[in-house]
């Protein structure tokens, strides 16, 4: 059996991305020396795709960017600094303030999520095959809260030329016993450990993940956005107050 080795590194010398920097050649000159092979899988930090596609917008409240970037209000809680916000976004993903971010950007603008990631990640993942002729998986990744959980990570929110959930149903464990519902998120995990070697403020928006080949493929693969659980798949649609509230008003309304 060949051994399990998975090598995760950043990538140096990224200068900083204005609004129509031509993103692929910026990440390939940053890649030339990294001796890329077959299989290998590109994470790349969603800020600079979006400032890349000049996501970054005047927004003088950061709130109101918000609401307009939320399709649904999952949960919303009150602080002594503001309110926080868990909604779905236009993507379909569900997570704090719908991507909107306001860090490390000038005064009175924020900066939004990808219009697309999917169709970010496929461009970027086209261009770079063709420059450095190997196949080559690309992932673009922001962090993300988890419910029940401390802290936050980073997720796959687009991806290409690469299988985002490893779907193991249908085969059997080590003991012979069949996996009904075993299906890892591979893209989140491998958004996850780019970040630990990325940072969350080391100025290296790049990582290269080696050791995953064998989930490698053609750009036409599912991307990112068939990963979140929407609609009747979602068994946490509102938060626990929020939940409470609309079965209380249901029963004052008899239904």
């Amino acid at each position: 059996m060949t051994p399990a080795r998975l090598t995760v590194w950043a990538v140096d010398g990224i200068p900083e991305i204005r609004g129509g920097d031509a993103l692929a050649g910026i990440l390939g000159d940053a890649l030339a020396g990294e001796g890329l092979e077959a299989g290998d899988i590109l994470a790349v930090t969603s800020k600079i795709v979006s400032k890349a596609e000049g996501r970054l917008v005047e927004a003088a409240d950061r709130e109101a960017a918000i609401t307009a970037e939320t399709v649904r209000v999952v949960a919303s809680r009150e602080h002594p600094g503001g309110v926080t916000r868990i909604v779905e976004n236009r993507l379909g993903l569900v997570m704090a303030a719908a991507g909107v971010d306001a860090s490390n950007t000038p005064e009175g603008t924020v900066l939004l999520l990808p219009l697309d990631p999917d169709a970010s990640a496929r461009a970027l993942a086209a261009a770079l095959r063709k420059r450095f002729g190997v196949p080559l998986g690309v992932v673009v990744s922001d962090t993300s809260g988890r419910p029940w959980r401390e802290g936050q990570t980073d997720i796959a929110i687009g991806a290409a030329g690469l299988r985002v959930v490893d779907d193991l149903r249908g085969g059997v464990d080590q003991h012979g016993r069949p996996l009904a519902v075993t299906a890892a998120a591979v893209a989140d995990e491998i958004a996850g450990a780019a970040d630990l070697v990325k940072g969350k403020a080391g100025g290296r928006p790049l990582a290269v993940v080696r050791g995953l080949g064998r989930l490698v493929g053609p750009l036409e693969l599912p991307g990112a956005r068939s990963i979140p659980r929407l609609g009747e798949r979602d068994l946490f649609r509102l938060g626990t107050d929020e939940a409470i509230e609309l079965g209380r008003r249901l029963e004052r309304e008899g239904r």
